[in-house]
């Protein structure tokens, strides 16, 4: 090889050196100052989430707030309530038919309106046919595409399930997508351990720098019993609302009817709940361990007393465990 030939080789190999010597911008850590609160929902399936955000989303729309509402469970679910129970199509499968048509996606085929609030759904793929995950991580490409950077909201709401743990559904916590986040859940084990787990994400993610907090808890179907009241007080963040387990409620929601309009029997929980997500600042929690999470419940409600009995290689046999010789070397001591 001749002189000449590798004077640019060595030449490029000096600007990434160089390039790789400089240090990287720090995370920022000063408030948000983006006029956008972009609020990222998460709690377990079937808690009610849809239920809160769609009465959520409608009062805010009637207090003169401009919000955008995104589902992004792939059960397409979050707008069915608003929309009274029709289904609106979805980002991912538009944007599929549009690809094959040789068409792109306008704003007009995935983003409609209900008085006064917008909302979409991502989507996601069908059973066995693709990740969830990936999917939200697809949608949120789209939107960038559309100009989601460049709309004029208020408040941009985002419903994630809490209880799928692959990257897809922890992108607003893990790239500080949103300023906060807002857990809704109920007096039960299973929808307290999916919010203990989004506060141990958020506690992860503050650890490398990052700074979405949880802005607090939206208890649903309450019952009374208190169990989520004390969790809440247990990691530190504050209830913003109560739901209560009301048979109004369960029959206006099941009919795809918004309880939270303005001087309905439920519109000042709904007002209040509306002012509380706008205000609470994002805080850093405190996670329980599994143990401090059982203890929030009555030791006969979770099975507290049971102990673990280790399993012998009789009880996986069957019968009696043979003893088989092995190829192994023991050496006596010298």
């Amino acid at each position: 090889m001749t002189l000449a030939a590798t004077k640019p080789i060595d030449a490029q190999a000096q600007r990434l050196r160089a390039e790789a010597a400089q240090a990287l911008d720090p995370v920022a850590t000063a408030p948000a100052t983006k006029e956008t609160q972009v609020i990222a929902i998460y709690g377990k399936g079937g808690i009610g989430k849809s239920f809160t955000l769609s009465n959520l989303s409608y009062m805010m729309a009637q207090q003169g707030k401009r919000v955008l509402l995104i589902g992004c469970d792939p059960k397409s679910d979050t707008t069915s309530l608003l929309f009274g129970g029709r289904s609106c199509p979805t980002i991912i499968e538009t944007s599929s038919k549009k690809t094959l048509a040789g068409d792109q996606v306008r704003i007009e085929d995935v983003c409609f309106k209900r008085d006064g609030v917008f909302a979409m759904e991502l989507g996601g793929p069908e059973v066995g046919r693709g990740c969830g995950g990936r999917g939200i991580i697809h949608g949120f490409e789209l939107l960038e595409k559309l100009g989601f950077h460049d709309w004029d909201f208020d408040y941009v709401l985002l419903d994630f399930l809490g209880d799928v743990v692959c990257g897809g559904f922890g992108l607003p916590i893990a790239r500080d997508m949103c300023q906060k986040v807002i857990v809704v859940g109920s007096n039960d084990l299973q929808s307290l351990y999916v919010a203990n787990n989004v506060c141990s994400a958020v506690d992860y993610f503050r650890n490398l720098g990052g700074n979405v907090g949880v802005a607090g808890l939206v208890v649903n179907k309450d019952d009374g019993t208190g169990e989520a009241h004390a969790f809440a007080a247990a990691v530190g963040i504050p209830v913003l609302a109560a739901i209560p387990a009301d048979e109004d409620i369960r029959r206006k929601s099941a009919n795809y009817e918004i309880v939270g309009k303005p001087g309905g029997r439920w519109a000042p929980l709904f007002e209040q709940l509306a002012v509380q997500v706008a205000e609470a600042p994002p805080q850093r929690p405190t996670p329980l361990s599994q143990d401090g999470l059982l203890n929030l419940f009555a030791a006969d409600a979770v099975g507290r007393d049971v102990r673990l009995e280790p399993a012998t290689m009789e009880d996986m046999c069957g019968s009696a465990a043979v003893q088989k010789p092995t190829l192994e070397v023991v050496y006596d001591d010298a």
